[in-house]
This record gives C-alpha cells, sequence and structure tokens, in this order.
C-alpha cells in the first residue's frame, strides 16, 4: 500500500516486492545463485558417476589400491571429503560475499520499518 500523493509507503511499512526489484537484492540472488547451482551440478554429478560404477563397473571398484582399500572405498569416502570442501567452501563464500550485502540491505529496511 502506497501513499496516494507521493506514492511512498507510509512509514514504518515495506514494499517487499520493490525491495525484490532493486538492484542490490538482485545482485545478492545473482550471487547466490552463481556459486549454488554450479556446485550442485558438479557434486551431482561426482555422485552419479560414483553409484553408476558401483552399479555397472564392480570390477573397476572392487580393485584394490593397497591392503584392503579398494577404488570402491576411496569413491566413497571422496563423497565425504567433497560434502565438507564444498560446505567450508559455501561458508566462505557467504561470509565474503553474501552476508556482507545482506546485513546492508537489512539494515537499510529496518531504518525504513522504524520510519527514519
Amino acid at each position: 500500500m502506497t501513499h496516494p500523493d507521493t506514492g511512498a509507503p507510509p512509514a514504518g511499512q515495506i514494499e517487499y516486492p520493490q525491495i525484490e526489484q532493486s538492484p542490490r537484492f538482485r545482485e545478492l540472488r545473482r550471487s547466490h545463485r552463481s556459486f549454488v547451482f554450479p556446485m550442485a551440478a558438479f557434486f551431482l554429478i561426482w555422485y552419479f558417476v560414483y553409484v553408476l560404477l558401483a552399479g555397472w563397473a564392480p570390477d573397476f571398484m572392487a580393485q584394490r589400491v593397497w591392503g584392503d582399500v579398494t577404488v570402491g572405498l576411496l569413491f566413497g569416502l571422496g563423497q565425504f571429503v567433497t560434502t565438507f570442501v564444498i560446505t567450508m567452501t559455501y561458508v566462505a563464500f557467504a561470509n565474503r560475499r553474501l552476508d556482507p550485502a545482506a546485513t546492508e540491505i537489512r539494515e537499510d529496511l529496518e531504518k525504513q520499518e522504524a520510519g527514519a
């Protein structure tokens, strides 16, 4: 709802659709998506390669690397390592790029909501 004379929202009310269309918010979403989508695609491909090899190349996955350690075991452990690496990378990315922009937007909204 906007003021009939000025077109601005009344003091203390936030026009969320307008915020969603702002350049700062759009840049925040673009930055988030530019990290999340490629990482998700990478991990899913990596995971499905592991599953497909386990199902259709059992002899390859059963090859011993040293002792009782097989290629399949290394691939399986690699899934865990990849998960932690992606998580740590995302946290660093969010702390460096996403959180400062989100904090700035949130602070501006809090000021607007307070009627400042």
